[in-house]
């Protein structure tokens, strides 16, 4: 088994402009993510705006704190899984099953954990 990291992301205002149908087929996509991977899932989440993150950068004796996200990009982190799952292709399949493959906004990256064992 190894563990690979799926990331989602997409355009922010395009998230926040969302109609209820696309919003639908947005949670169908992780219904049927969540049904196919059971157990695999080793944890999930849906992140808030970027607008409320905070970032550390080297900033000399202490590091320098900073409102907002590391870097000013169109699309942004908006949701993970950590799945364990036999090899990458059991992982793509299941990433190939969220609505974010398919919206011309978004997107789903998938990234093996190093394995330290």
């Amino acid at each position: 088994m190894a563990q690979y990291m799926i990331l989602i992301y997409g355009d922010e205002a395009r998230w926040d402009a969302l109609t209820a149908d696309e919003l639908r087929a947005i949670d169908a996509g992780h219904r049927a993510f969540r049904a196919q991977a059971g157990d695999a899932v080793l944890a999930s989440g849906e992140l808030e705006s970027s607008r409320t993150a905070t970032t550390l950068r080297a900033g000399g004796e202490r590091p320098l704190v900073t409102d907002g996200p590391f870097l000013e990009t169109k699309e942004v982190l908006g949701g993970f899984y950590l799945v364990d799952v036999p090899d990458l292709d059991a992982a793509l399949a299941l990433a190939g099953l969220l609505q974010e493959v398919a919206d011309d906004h978004s997107g789903v990256q998938v990234h093996p954990l190093v394995d330290h064992g």
